[in-house]
Formats: C-alpha cells, sequence, structure tokens
C-alpha cells in the first residue's frame, strides 16, 4: 500500500521542532541551513517561527499557565516544542493563518511516539488559545523578561530601560558591520548607513551574510556597534604587541590588526581558532595565533596591552540570542563572575608596566561589570582605572558613566541610529606597577 505523502509544511516544523526543542533543553539557538532545509522560503519560515516562539517565550509561559491546568505533561517528547511554535503562530503571527497552526500541531505530534498520545490535549490547549488571541496579543510586555533579569536591571538601569530591553527583544538587532577601509561606496552599495566610527549598519537586508557585497573580497566584518567598542580604546602605537584574550571568532582580533598592533590571538578552543584563521584570512590579517587557557597563559615576554572579553552570561545579546534569558540562572552568573576574576589576575600577568588592559563582557549584569571594576581596584591594585571620556565614544556619550566606564544597553541609540545595540561593559586599566 502506497504511504500517504506527508501534508504540506509538515517537514518544516517538524525540523523546527527538534531545533527549538534542543533550545529548551539549554543549547545554543542556531539557525536552520540550506542543508536541514532546502527550500528558501521553508526554512526562511521555520526560523521565523522559532525566533518568534524564542522571543515570545516569556508571554507563552503565561499562555501555557492559563491554558494547561496541569502544567506541561511530563516525559512528552516533542509536545512542548510543538505547542511553542503553534502558539507562536497562533497569537504572534496570526497573519500565517490559525487553521495550518492547528492542524500541523496534531500532524506533528502524530510522528512522535512519545506525543501522540496527547493530541487531543494539544488540540484544546491551541483551540482555547484561539478563542483568546486578541487579549493574549495585548499581554503585558513585562512578561517577555524573567523575573530576575526585570528586578536585576530595574535595580541598575531603571523602569524604562527595562521596558526598551523588551521592546528590542521583539523587535531582533539589524546587521552590524565593521569596515576594513573608508569606503563610501562600499556602504552606499549596501544601503547602510554610518553607526559609530568605523561600524555601518545595514537599512534592510535580504540575503545571507556570505552573499552580500564585499564579504568574499574581506571588505567588512560582522560585529555588533557595541562588540566594536572596546577595541578601540586601546590608543597605543602602531606596532605595540597586544594580547587578545578569549579571541574566536575574532572581531576584536581583525579590529586590532587594523590598527596597526602586533596581535596574539588566544583562545582554548581550537575549533573556534579555526573560524578565527579563516575570518582572518578572508580580511588579510595575520596574527600570531595561540591555543592556550587564558587563565594560566604565561607569555615569554609580556604585551603593551591587554583585551579580555571575558566569557560571561552574554545577556547583553538577547536581540539576537533570546535564549540566554532563560538559560541563566543566578548561580549560572556566579560561576562566571568566578571566571573572569581568574582572567584578570592573569591579564594583569601579561601586561607591562605603563601597558593598558580592557576588560569587556557582552552582558547586562552589574556583578559582571560595575562590580569586576570594584574588584579590580581591591584585589589588584596594580592596575588602576583609565577612565574613558566622552570624546572618545563620539555620538554616544550617554554610554560613558561617571566613573569613566563604559554601559551600553539596547534602548541606547548610536548617532540616532533606530534598532538599538547589545548590552556591552567596558572598563579600561593601566598597570602602574
Amino acid at each position: 500500500m502506497t504511504r500517504k505523502p506527508d501534508p504540506a509544511g509538515l517537514k518544516l516544523r517538524l525540523i523546527a521542532a527538534q531545533r527549538l526543542r534542543d533550545v529548551l533543553r539549554g543549547e545554543h539557538f542556531l539557525p536552520l541551513t540550506a542543508t536541514e532545509l532546502p527550500d528558501g522560503r521553508d526554512r526562511a519560515l521555520a526560523n521565523r517561527l522559532i525566533t518568534t516562539a524564542l522571543r515570545r517565550h516569556g508571554q507563552i509561559n503565561a499562555i501555557l499557565e492559563e491554558t494547561l491546568a496541569k502544567g506541561l505533561p511530563p516525559r512528552s517528547g516533542t509536545f512542548e516544542a510543538i505547542v511553542r511554535l503553534s502558539l507562536a503562530q497562533l497569537v504572534f503571527l496570526p497573519e500565517l493563518g490559525a487553521h495550518s497552526a492547528l492542524f500541523l500541531a496534531v500532524e506533528a505530534l502524530k510522528r512522535d511516539a512519545k506525543a501522540r498520545h496527547l493530541t487531543g490535549l494539544m488540540n484544546a490547549v491551541l483551540r482555547k488559545a484561539q478563542g483568546n488571541s486578541a487579549r493574549y496579543g495585548l499581554m503585558d510586555e513585562m512578561l517577555l523578561l524573567p523575573e530576575r533579569a526585570r528586578v536585576a536591571w530595574s535595580a541598575s538601569y531603571g523602569s524604562d530601560v527595562v521596558r526598551q530591553c523588551a521592546e528590542a527583544l521583539v523587535a531582533g538587532a539589524p546587521l552590524d558591520l565593521t569596515l576594513r577601509d573608508d569606503d563610501p561606496e562600499l556602504v552606499a552599495a549596501l544601503d547602510a548607513e554610518p553607526a559609530l566610527m568605523d561600524t555601518v549598519r545595514l537599512k534592510n537586508r535580504d540575503r545571507s551574510v556570505e552573499d552580500l557585497l564585499g564579504y568574499q573580497q574581506g571588505r567588512w566584518w560582522v560585529q555588533d556597534v557595541a562588540a566594536a567598542i572596546p577595541a578601540r580604546l586601546l590608543h597605543l602605537a602602531p606596532g605595540s604587541a597586544v594580547l587578545d584574550l578569549c579571541a574566536a571568532p575574532g572581531g576584536k582580533t581583525a579590529q586590532l590588526s587594523k590598527s596597526g598592533y602586533a596581535v596574539t590571538a588566544l583562545d582554548s578552543d581550537a575549533a573556534r581558532l579555526e573560524r578565527l584563521r579563516a575570518n582572518m584570512d578572508r580580511l588579510g590579517y595575520t596574527p600570531d595565533i595561540v591555543v592556550g587557557d587564558a587563565a594560566s597563559f604565561a607569555p615569554a615576554t609580556v604585551f603593551d596591552g591587554v583585551l579580555l572579553d571575558a566569557p560571561c552570561s552574554a545577556t547583553g545579546t538577547f536581540r539576537r540570542h533570546p535564549e540566554v534569558l532563560w538559560h541563566r540562572a543566578e548561580a549560572d552568573i556566579a560561576g562566571r563572575v568566578q571566571l573572569q576574576r581568574s582572567l584578570l589576575a592573569n591579564a594583569y600577568r601579561c601586561l607591562a608596566v605603563g601597558g593598558t588592559l580592557i576588560y569587556c563582557v557582552c552582558s547586562l549584569e552589574a556583578v559582571e561589570g560595575e562590580d569586576q571594576a570594584d574588584w579590580v581596584k581591591q584585589a589588584l591594585p596594580g592596575l588602576a582605572l583609565y577612565p574613558v571620556t566622552p570624546g572618545e565614544l563620539p555620538g554616544l556619550k550617554e554610554a560613558i558613566t561617571p566613573r569613566g566606564l563604559v554601559r551600553t544597553h539596547p534602548g541606547m541609540a548610536p548617532n540616532g541610529q533606530t534598532g538599538g545595540m547589545d548590552g556591552f561593559f567596558v572598563a579600561r586599566f593601566r598597570r602602574t606597577r
């Protein structure tokens, strides 16, 4: 007997559900590729469903609390992933149609031996959500953020910034590029606008990064405008020896190389360093690339400058990676704080007297930023804060704190640009002894 073909749209729903399930289990979200879904329209739709489910995760939590009296059923395979994708479509992407959300959810569940017994429950949840979709679509946007983040960020930045963060979470992030050379013709051809110094922002993006003008020729690299700030603050003489700790995938290594420094790029992950090497080859830069532990690396000769982009909670990147908001618990952040301190101590040991150390994290957590600057003052008295001045960040003076630290958040607008920026913290120190 010939097996009936799968309904249209089922394959992309199954693949999207598996990717979302992986993320719900703690994996980092990576968009589906052409290898996984060759059809470009299917791939775009699947990625849109996943990212909407992730951006609206907090609001979908509230919907599930109301529609599932007994909570999510245990040991239920792909049920949670499928119901979240379907709620994302029903409530937040109504233009895609309610029928396909309901029909494909049940069909997808039937393909999972661990979840097919829950088709009745799935149908009931989605029917109830459909009937309340107008009300659900008007839920408080503060539900988008975990309570932990709302409380911590309100204390650090105020309620207005927290609301801006919620808005930025839904909007997503534009594409920022750092230019290898000053090239107004390229900027115009990319339909981009200056964002800050040598960073430009694309107004629209209708193709993959690799297909954009200038990528293959190494005329730019992808880097959020906030991530491009730290390397600009070294201000060393050309030829100065600079150590880039935790360097992969290489955006800051490229900036340091562009500045004319003799760069050593170090990372403990050999696979990520291969990606860095490929990026440097494309850009035409030749840093010294070293596999090593940033907490114990002991160079034969100390450096004039050290840039430490430390491992962190990455909560400042939630516009592109909304899952970080729900993956980061206080215990996780506390563990990273201790790691950052060990890296700071070794960065100090690698730095020459009179040299400059840049510490930065893509985090909105004060314990990973401002509190670490306080720790340095107490624990590493040979490092003195070297304040950043407003003239060093034209168009973004509001990011400089009274102490001369740099703090960005998604509500800030570099040079009046729409689209915000990542949450970043930067502190600059000078070794005095």
